[in-house]
């Protein structure tokens, strides 16, 4: 059981780092990104071409997949959603908009990728053992590590810093932050770039262990609303707690209930919001 406590909470720091990045752009733009999944993917493919194919080190290849990343979310503000949501009001907009980046993005990666899996070589060997019956690979211990502490840097960044308080205050209300004197635009655009920076730096780290693929991101893109679902929509601490119960209940299911560990979750998830349907910590 220890094990799978531990697959469990591997799991869970990388989704939480994903569901973050989801649940700051819906609480900044009321947006709800339907394209996440496949900003993962993408940070995945940067890594595999920078550190496995051109063979620079694994730290240079995540600076690169946070840089790409980030600059594809101002674009993604910039070019699409800013026009769209300065010209409509309604919430099917930008849906449709974040549906259709969506499917674009699978089809550029299958025309430049291919349908091919594609892995990295380990960045760590060897194994560590904890206590009695639990291993954790090097490569894996490195990962929650990095993951948690870009989860806490996140945290930080948005309780001390004046870019913080301002993005904190636009999600609370926009038109009030106006007023304010927040520059909501550039605001926006950070808010953006810091959501396609999370979810490109967990695929850029998960490569490495998992491997990465043109078809990952629609299923990735269910993960991410799952747990945004299961801490509520616009609550940052709310993802956290999300992706990682989420991930204990993968691992728990997949012990317990092999190959039908995602019925079991899609069923309590239904019975889940029936109850609670703002989830556990979403707002009014």
């Amino acid at each position: 059981m220890g094990q799978v406590l531990m697959n469990g909470i591997y799991s869970g720091v990388q989704y939480s780092l994903i569901a973050l990045g989801l649940t700051l752009i819906f609480s900044l733009m009321n947006v709800m990104n339907f394209a996440h999944g496949q900003l993962y993917v993408l940070g995945g493919f940067v890594t595999y071409y920078v550190y496995g194919i051109v063979g620079l080190p694994f730290a240079v290849a995540l600076f690169a997949a946070a840089a790409t990343l980030a600059a594809v979310g101002v674009l993604f503000d910039v070019l699409l959603f800013r026009r769209v949501l300065a010209r409509s009001a309604r919430d099917e907009s930008t849906m449709l908009l974040a549906s259709g980046s969506a499917l674009l993005l699978d089809s550029l990666f299958i025309i430049f990728f291919g349908e091919k899996h594609r892995g990295v070589p380990p960045v760590a060997g060897g194994v560590l053992r904890i206590g009695q019956g639990i291993f954790l690979p090097y490569g894996r211990a490195l990962i929650i590590a990095l993951s948690v502490i870009l989860i806490a840097a996140f945290i930080l960044f948005m309780t001390y810093t004046r870019w913080g308080r301002g993005l904190r205050a636009m999600a609370q209300d926009r038109d009030a932050a106006r007023l304010m004197g927040v520059n909501v635009a550039r605001y926006s655009m950070l808010g953006w770039a810091i959501a396609a920076l999370l979810a490109g730096l967990a695929g850029a780290m998960l490569v490495s262990v998992s491997g990465v693929n043109s078809g990952l991101g629609t299923w990735i893109s269910i993960k991410a609303f799952i747990m945004v679902m299961i801490g509520g929509a616009g609550a940052i601490p709310g993802a956290i707690i999300g992706g990682l119960v989420l991930g204990m209940l993968e691992s728990l299911g997949a012990h317990f209930m092999s190959g039908s560990q995602y019925l079991a979750i899609f069923v309590a998830l239904i019975v889940f919001l029936a109850i609670r349907p703002r989830g556990l910590l979403g707002r009014q």
